[in-house]
């Protein structure tokens, strides 16, 4: 930097060097003037730069001395000083960007910082507004120059976003972010409706179910008194509450309970009836008649008030049971004019001997005696079918046997041999099953999809489960235009009045069966309405052997209730309906102190080589006769899948006495582990359910209310779908009382895990 006193004196020194020079002479003035004149002009601009130059460093030196001035004060928000510097000039502006300058007397002036920037008004700096925290708690404060702005609220928090500018306005406009109650949203927060939600800040929590509810929150929760459609359960406490078509709840009592499923009061021997009378109307809500035996009839021939099945002296002619000859029928004088089984009273054929009794017409003339068995109105002579009625006796084939009793009505064979029991003559049997649902191919209505119930609603020769239209009304079952709101009954127009997806034309009657739903034990089987053991078929197992006699069967209480009276050879009793998935259910008892061997039921039962029997053995015991191979019985229920090469024959008959597989005959599937046998005189309740298009086998038992036993899910499908029954073995004095079965497809829960265990 030059100073001022400098500058002035160089000037006076060039002045005197322009005076000299007008001394010289004239002849170099004027060359010399000209040089001299041009040398004084570049110095002059060099001087005027300086100045210019002089003035930026004076005042760089003002601003420098300013910050001093302001080194190490806080503003703390408020405006300094506004200081006026001498010497100074508004050009060019020395005061901060925005800021305005004033001329003064003495030099200039700034006017005071913008907004947001504190300083003199020639230096400004920018304040820091996030300083005094004006954001909520975990909200970034982003400061900018100037001013700030908060991020929004944190999430489960609502708040508005604050911006501004200086410290005043962040002190006095600080961000608020409420916190969010989740719980009260209308959702539950998201946690299962009737569970527990707790507000926490910005969050919630699930908890377990309220009181009064059960589950929890994997499963979700229900009320503690609900039916599975969530509405309070009306049922008793004992009851199962069923919820149907359109979420129509039934109130089912409690295995080892009975009543109308509102009152439920206990039952001993598990045969529909309580021990005690109920206070409600209903047949099954009177006292059981025999309490300690199933007889789910509860027939009682003389009236007295104790069932036939515990009474002494049934008919009250004085003659115990054990004696007399007509059990049902006061007969004292005990006259038997042919000498059978049966008195002349209770006789259905007094002059011929039929220990059976059977009455195919059920016309009180037993069959041995009547000329017309099957009651067409056609004489046995000259019947084609005698035990099938069949007015029309049309036989197609013409080999003697009419149609409607034929197993082979294409193809002739009078001598009518099935040997494998399955109801297809050998003639014309072929065994070609592609779906292994128990129907030969040539037979089969579906032959390559599942179906042994072989329902054919429309009769068009197509099974319902390929048949696009079952009904044939023009409405497809399931694609575009339908699907189908009555899918087994014609309805073209498709009423449905109340909007239920339900047509009126099978409102409350699916299959049009005049069976209504809730009581129809297949709703979408019109061919199966009740529960019906009357009519079956006997296979004996042991047709050839001279071991024991075959079983004697007593069918009561309208075919739900089953007896085996004899120690026999092994046997079955098969219903004539076929089933595909179905629940199947009874009460197994053995009447007596006597013997301890084989009692159990069969299901999907294709012929006499083919059927799954559950089969409950009491004591450990080896067969009797060891040909063709020793047989050893562990004690404990057995699940056991029969594929006989062989079929009925001594090969079989051990092979079911045995414990464990035995090749080419019977495969084991499942053994109770607690190897505990059947009790005497106690009744057990069992629970089968079959699924056979996926394989699905599960079995229960149950000693009254408490469950004794159960297989767990297994998977099998040796045989897709057949018949049901009961199986009795060298065992006498069995009842199997208040039958039941259900149509039911629906794949139970616990399959899935179960598949993905057999896989692998």
């Amino acid at each position: 930097m030059i100073p001022n006193t400098f500058l002035l004196i160089m000037i006076m020194h060039l002045l005197c060097q322009f005076s000299s020079c007008q001394r010289l002479a004239t002849g170099d003035i004027n060359h010399q003037m000209l040089s001299r004149m041009m040398e004084t002009n570049k110095e002059l601009a060099e001087i005027k730069h300086l100045l210019k130059q002089q003035i930026k460093e004076i005042i760089f030196l003002k601003n420098t001395l300013a910050e001093c001035d302001i080194c190490g004060i806080q503003s703390e928000g408020k405006q300094l000083p506004i200081t006026v510097y001498p010497f100074g000039r508004c050009v060019p502006n020395p005061c901060f960007p925005g800021v305005l300058c004033s001329e003064t007397a003495d030099g200039f002036q700034c006017g005071a910082c913008p907004s947001g920037f504190t300083g003199n008004g020639t230096h400004c700096i920018d304040v820091d507004e996030c300083r005094t925290r004006p954001c909520f708690q975990r909200v970034r404060c982003i400061n900018s120059s100037p001013g700030f702005q908060c991020e929004p609220c944190p999430t489960g928090y609502t708040g508005p976003r604050i911006h501004g500018v200086g410290e005043m306005f962040a002190r006095t406009h600080r961000q608020i972010c409420n916190d969010i109650n989740e719980c009260e949203d209308g959702n539950n927060g998201g946690c299962f409706p009737n569970s527990i939600c707790t507000n926490t800040p910005g969050s919630f929590r699930c908890g377990p179910c309220k009181p009064g509810y059960i589950r929890d929150q994997s499963q979700g929760c229900r009320a503690e008194r609900s039916c599975a459609n969530g509405v309070l359960n009306p049922c008793h406490e004992d009851a199962q509450c069923i919820v149907g078509r359109h979420d129509k709840i039934t109130c089912v009592c409690a295995i080892g309970w009975a009543g109308n499923g509102y009152r439920c009061g206990r039952d001993t021997d598990i045969d529909g009836f309580p021990d005690v009378k109920l206070k409600c109307l209903e047949r099954n809500c009177q006292k059981d008649n025999c309490m300690t035996v199933p007889n789910s009839g509860q027939e009682d021939a003389d009236g007295d008030g104790v069932g036939d099945a515990c009474d002494d002296d049934a008919d009250g002619d004085g003659v115990s049971n054990f004696e007399d000859n007509c059990i049902l029928f006061p007969n004292v004088d005990q006259r038997n004019t042919d000498g059978d089984n049966f008195g002349d009273l209770c006789d259905n054929c007094r002059l011929t001997t039929n220990n059976n009794q059977q009455d195919i017409d059920g016309d009180g003339i037993g069959d041995a005696c009547d000329p017309d068995m099957d009651g067409d109105g056609i004489r046995n002579s000259l019947d084609n079918c005698e035990r099938v009625p069949n007015q029309d006796q049309l036989d197609q084939d013409t080999d003697g046997v009419g149609d409607a009793c034929d197993s082979c009505p294409n193809i002739s064979n009078p001598d009518q041999l099935d040997g494998d029991n399955d109801l297809v003559g050998d003639s014309c049997d072929t065994n070609a099953d592609s779906d292994g649902d128990g129907h030969q191919d040539t037979r089969d209505n579906c032959p390559m999809v599942i179906n042994s119930a072989q329902l054919d609603t429309d009769r068009d020769g197509l099974g319902d489960e390929c048949d696009d239209d079952d009904d044939n009304d023009g409405i497809p079952d399931t694609v575009s235009p339908g699907p189908d709101n009555c899918r087994l009954v014609v309805n073209p127009t498709q009423e449905d009045h109340d909007g239920n997806g339900m047509g009126d034309a099978c409102e409350g009657d699916f299959d049009d069966d005049k069976v209504i739903d809730v009581i129809d034990v297949c709703p979408e089987n019109a061919q199966i309405t009740l529960t019906d053991f009357r009519a079956y078929q006997t296979v004996v197992l042991d047709p050839e052997g001279d071991a024991q006699i075959d079983p004697n069967w007593v069918v009561l209480n309208q075919g739900m209730e089953i007896v085996q009276t004899m120690n026999s050879d092994p046997g079955l009793a098969v219903g004539y309906t076929a089933f595909n998935g179905v629940d199947f259910e009874g009460t197994f008892h053995v009447n007596t102190m006597t013997d301890d061997d084989y009692a159990g039921f069969i299901f999907g039962y294709q012929d006499s080589s083919s059927f799954y029997v559950v089969m409950w053995k009491q004591t450990e015991q080896t067969y009797w006769q060891a040909n063709p191979f020793r047989a050893v019985a562990d004690p404990g229920i057995q699940l056991k899948a029969v594929k006989s090469q062989t079929g009925p024959g001594e090969h079989l008959r051990n092979a079911l006495w045995h414990t464990g597989d035995t090749s080419n005959q019977v495969k084991l599937l499942w053994k109770d582990p607690r190897n505990v046998g059947w009790k005497d005189k106690t009744s057990y309740r069992w629970f089968l359910q079959h699924r056979p298009q996926v394989g699905y086998i599960r079995v229960r038992l149950y000693e009254g209310p408490e469950i004794v036993a159960d297989s767990g899910t297994i998977i099998d499908t040796t045989m897709r779908g057949g018949r049901l029954g009961v199986f009795c073995f060298s065992q006498e004095n069995i009842i199997w009382a208040n039958l039941r079965y259900r149509c039911n497809d629906t794949i139970p829960e616990d399959f899935r895990p179960a598949q993905l265990q057999y896989q692998f």
